[in-house]
C-alpha cells in the first residue's frame, strides 16, 4: 500500500487509529554511543511517518505525545518505535517532525534532478546515493567529473529549479505498461501494492518510495557555494581516514607475513628453499617471513611490487649461499643492494626476471648427486 505520507508529501498532522503495539527493544546510537532502548513496536491503520527506504531515513514525530524515534517497513506495514505504550483500537493524531521531514523532501528530489541530468548530459550514471545530515552525496560511475561538467551540470539544475517544475506522483498497477517506461532500480522483493512514480515533468520520472517536494521551486537551489572551513574539516576527516586504512593495511600484512611463514614451516613436504611474491608489502613484510623461517636451514627468496615492474627483494639464508648467490641475483634483477649475516636485499629495477631467478635458485638448493652413485 501507499502511505499517507507518500500520497500527501505535506500532510503534518493526520487522525489514524492503533492496530497493534507489542514490546520490543531497539539499538539507539546517542553522541557516538550504542545503547538499547526499550520501548514497543506500533503498527497504525496508515500514517504520515515516512518508514526508512529508498535511501530515505524515516522520520520523527508524535503519536498523540509520545515521541516517535524509529519507523521502519515490513512488508505493507509501517512500524513505530515509541518509548511508552499506546491503546490498541483507539484514533491518535500524529505529527512529523515536519523541518527534519521537510530536507529529506528537498533532498531526496534534489538528488533525482542531479541524477536525471548528469545521465542526460554526460551519460553518468549514479550508482549510489545519500541522504546526510549536511548535505546528500550522489556517486556516478566516472572516475572524474570535470570543472567544466559540473558547472555545466549546476546551470542546469538550477535552471530547472528557477522554471518551478512540478512533480507529480503517479500510483500504477505493476502491470501497466508505462512502468516499463520509468527509470527503475529494482522493487524489493516484500513489496506490495501499486508501484509509485515520482515525475519531475519533462525531466525525469523514476520510482521511487520517497518523499517528494511538489514543485522544483521548492528546492531553491543545489550545488551551494561551501566555505574554506567547510573544506578544511573535509580534508581533515580524509586524511584521518587514510591514516586509519594505512594503520590496518600494515597490521593486516604482518599478520599476513607470520600466517605465510607459519604455513611453509607446517608443510609436511617443505624443502629448504622457499619462494613467494606479493604485490603489496614493504622491506619489513619480507623480514617478518624471514625471521619466522629458519634461514640457517632454508634458502629465502621474497619480492614484493608489479610482477613486471620495479620492486624489492630480499634473500635470506645460510650465509656462505646468500654471499655467493646474492650478487648474481642483483645482477638478474637489474637491481640495487647489499648484503650480510646471510641477507642480502634491495630495489629491483624490473621483476619481469623474478621466475628466471627462482629457477636459479631452486638449481642450487637441489641435493648434488654423490659420485660414489
Amino acid at each position: 500500500m501507499a502511505f499517507q505520507c507518500q500520497r500527501d508529501c505535506y500532510m503534518k498532522e493526520f487522525v489514524t487509529s492503533v492496530i497493534s503495539c507489542c514490546p520490543t527493544e531497539l539499538k539507539h546510537e546517542v553522541n557516538g554511543k550504542k545503547e538499547t532502548l526499550k520501548g514497543f513496536n506500533v503498527k497504525l491503520q496508515d500514517t504520515i511517518l515516512f518508514p526508512e527506504g529508498g535511501g530515505q531515513p524515516d522520520d520523527h514525530g508524535f503519536i498523540g505525545d509520545v515521541p516517535v524515534l524509529r519507523v521502519t517497513r515490513q512488508g505493507p506495514d509501517a512500524i513505530h518505535f515509541v518509548t511508552s505504550s499506546v491503546e490498541p483500537e483507539q484514533e491518535v493524531q500524529l505529527r512529523v517532525d515536519w523541518d527534519r521531514r521537510f530536507d529529506h523532501m528537498q533532498q531526496h528530489s534534489g538528488q533525482h534532478l542531479v541524477t536525471a541530468l548528469a545521465d542526460a548530459m554526460f551519460g553518468y550514471k549514479t550508482t549510489s546515493w545519500e541522504l546526510g545530515r549536511q548535505r546528500s552525496t550522489i556517486e556516478l560511475d566516472t572516475s572524474c567529473v570535470k570543472p567544466d561538467q559540473l558547472q555545466a551540470l549546476e546551470e542546469a539544475v538550477n535552471e530547472k529549479i528557477r522554471a518551478h517544475i512540478p512533480v507529480n506522483v503517479q500510483l500504477l498497477s505493476i502491470d501497466d505498461p508505462a512502468v516499463e517506461k520509468v527509470r527503475s532500480r529494482g522493487l524489493p522483493d516484500d513489496h506490495a501494492g501499486p508501484i509509485r512514480i515520482i515525475d519531475i515533468e519533462g525531466v525525469d520520472a523514476n520510482m521511487c518510495c520517497g518523499t517528494h517536494v511538489s514543485n522544483l521551486s521548492h528546492l531553491q537551489s543545489l550545488f551551494p557555494r561551501t566555505g574554506p572551513e567547510e573544506h578544511v574539516e573535509a580534508v581533515d576527516k580524509i586524511q584521518k581516514s587514510v591514516k586509519l586504512l594505512q594503520k590496518t593495511n600494515l597490521s593486516l600484512l604482518r599478520d599476513m607475513a607470520v600466517l605465510i611463514a607459519q604455513e611453509f614451516k607446517n608443510s609436511s613436504n617443505r624443502s629448504n628453499f622457499f619462494s613467494f611474491h606479493k604485490k603489496e608489502g614493504d622491506n619489513e613484510f619480507m623480514n617478518i617471513i624471514a625471521n619466522e623461517i629458519n634461514t640457517e636451514k632454508t634458502l629465502v627468496f621474497l619480492t614484493v611490487g608489479e610482477e613486471k615492474g620495479p620492486g624489492l627483494f630480499l634473500l635470506a639464508g645460510p650465509r656462505g649461499a646468500v654471499a655467493d648467490l646474492g650478487p648474481r641475483v642483483l645482477e638478474m634483477l637489474q637491481g640495487k643492494g647489499a648484503g650480510k649475516n646471510g641477507r642480502f636485499q634491495g630495489k629491483a629495477q624490473s621483476l619481469s626476471r623474478r621466475e628466471e631467478v627462482e629457477n636459479f635458485l631452486q638449481q642450487h638448493c637441489k641435493p648434488h648427486s654423490s659420485e660414489e652413485e
